[in-house]
């Protein structure tokens, strides 16, 4: 009897053992569970924009400026060359388009020419300086609420010299003294002319203020592709060469580039000033489905 019952036992044991084998050979393999990697944020576009020189074509920055108001495409930087410098210290110190535009408009040239006759009457430049000055309420650049910086060239080395500090209205005089017209700006012991010698499009002074994304403004004089015949003809036409070269290799550099069709302004035509801001206007339009879709590449690479 109590053999039958151990017997009984040990086979209700068994079937159990075999029925938990089973239900556990009856679940499903083991998995693993991929988590995708987490999104990276979107890196913060910086940009910069760099107006180069060109006298009376250098009103096309306020078009282009417009236009990157209007279309919500926020400036973080500026950096100019000669009148480049004028403008951006401008828009720079706090003034919107609109502002730029008009003190462009009310601006004689008498306010900003001083002409020196002992000095073979060269522009002299205070005049300019203080002008700048005056408009930026004699600020320095530092107190500027976008960075700011103005190319110059030091006469003696040639070398590239962006000023980011101190006298605004000197730092434009220096980076506007075109060398035959202006007179060079003695700064500390050094002499300055116009940074068109070295940096015509200052892309490479708007990255050194932080900029990741540079908007450039290229309002330079092109060759023509006509011999001059007089011996001034032949030193522009060399200069405007030189120029050319110079600005292509630091153009290059750049993420946009807006070419406004000021060719046949003059550089003395302050007549022409609102052919030019209108130049500039139409110059940005264009270019703004494609500073759109660079500025998103450059804040999402990986997209």
């Amino acid at each position: 009897m109590h053999s039958a019952i151990r017997f009984a036992r040990k086979i209700s044991s068994a079937l159990a053992v075999i029925s938990l084998m089973t239900a556990c050979n009856s679940n499903p393999p083991a998995q693993t569970i991929t988590t995708p990697p987490p999104s990276k944020p979107p890196i913060k576009v910086k940009v910069g924009l760099a107006l180069g020189g060109g006298a009376a074509k250098g009103f096309a920055h306020i078009g282009v400026i417009k236009m990157l108001e209007a279309n919500g495409i926020k400036v973080d930087v500026v950096s100019g060359t000669s009148a480049g410098s004028v403008v951006g210290a401008m828009y720079a110190s706090g003034m919107d388009a609109f502002a730029l535009q008009e003190r462009a408009f009310s601006l004689d040239e008498s306010q900003i020419r001083d002409v020196n006759l002992i000095g073979g009457g060269l522009v002299k430049g205070q005049k300019l300086q203080d002008y700048v000055n005056q408009l930026v309420g004699n600020k320095t650049i530092q107190q500027f609420p976008k960075p700011f910086s103005a190319v110059a060239t030091e006469l003696e080395t040639g070398n590239r010299v962006a000023f980011n500090r101190g006298n605004v209205g000197q730092a434009v005089r220096a980076s506007s003294s075109i060398p035959g017209i202006f007179m060079p700006v003695q700064i500390g012991n050094k002499k300055f002319v116009d940074g068109g010698v070295v940096s015509p499009v200052p892309v490479d002074a708007a990255r050194e203020l932080g900029a990741n994304f540079v908007i450039a403004v290229d309002i330079s004089s092109k060759a023509t592709g006509t011999a001059a015949t007089s011996t001034l003809g032949v030193m522009n036409q060399a200069i405007v060469i030189m120029g050319q070269k110079l600005g292509e290799q630091e153009l290059a550099r750049a993420d946009i580039v807006i070419r406004p069709k000021v060719g046949k302004i003059g550089a003395a035509d302050f007549d022409m000033k609102n052919i030019a801001i209108l130049e500039g206007e139409k110059a940005a339009l264009a270019m703004l489905p494609l500073i759109r879709q660079k500025m998103a590449d450059k804040a999402n690479p990986d997209k």
